[in-house]
């Protein structure tokens, strides 16, 4: 089960987040165990090796939680014993798309759960000139428009990337509906944002922060995940 978060207020210059969550956000159960493993991953204290491995438990139960939200049909199988079993099976195809390269760290997650799955990358940067989210690169699925997608990136702040990438993929024909934003750690500003423009993409996230900064960080944060994950 998933906490369930809310609507969104429009106010002349943004969206704000109001309680409780849109119907569209669903964060992890706020366990002990899930504070504590957010815990080693903010401090700046931990190593390069723990950052890895306890940012990569979470991912793992994010990945998990977004394959709980892909439809399924009923299947039937006979097990070992000779017994029926009316089971289900996922309906459709999946792939992931993660936004780089922080989005990157998050495919080997969505790889332990699902042999073989296809995965495409989205290169978006802030255009100096227009203060924009810009495309740069994109390499994804020929037939990405019949699957559902985790689209895959570990912070959202502004919302900006995540809204342009999912602009891109319905682009390339894949409906909003059948797009899973997975993320670890949002602002409160990133989720209005981004629920106001995609109201129908699932959003799975983790924690939801206390907001951004006059730089745009989130805070309390855990600093820059690709710095820490790829730099020791």
């Amino acid at each position: 089960m998933t906490d369930q978060a809310p609507t969104t207020t429009t106010t002349a210059s943004q969206p704000t987040l109001t309680e409780p969550l849109p119907p569209s956000v669903y964060k992890l159960p706020q366990t002990a165990q899930l504070e504590a493993l957010y815990t080693i991953i903010r401090d700046r204290e931990t190593s390069r090796g723990d950052f890895l491995f306890y940012s990569d438990r979470i991912i793992r139960l994010l990945v998990e939680e977004g394959l709980n939200h892909l439809p399924v049909v009923p299947k039937t199988v006979t097990t070992p014993t000779g017994a029926t079993y009316e089971g289900v099976g996922f309906e459709g195809k999946i792939c992931g798309v993660s936004i780089l390269r922080a989005g990157e760290a998050m495919e080997a997650g969505l790889r332990e759960v699902c042999r073989s799955v296809r995965i495409g990358k989205i290169l978006i940067q802030r255009d100096e000139e227009t203060a924009q989210a810009k495309l740069f690169y994109s390499k994804l699925p020929q037939d990405i428009a019949q699957r559902y997608v985790l689209l895959l990136d570990p912070m959202l702040a502004t919302g900006g990337s995540a809204i342009k990438a999912v602009e891109v993929l319905k682009e390339h024909g894949v409906p909003e509906e059948r797009i899973i934003f997975v993320n670890l750690i949002a602002s409160p500003e990133g989720l209005a944002n981004f629920c106001s423009k995609y109201p129908s993409t699932k959003v799975i996230t983790g924690w939801i922060d206390q907001g951004l900064n006059e730089k745009a960080y989130i805070i309390p944060g855990l600093g820059d995940f690709g710095e820490r994950r790829y730099c020791s």
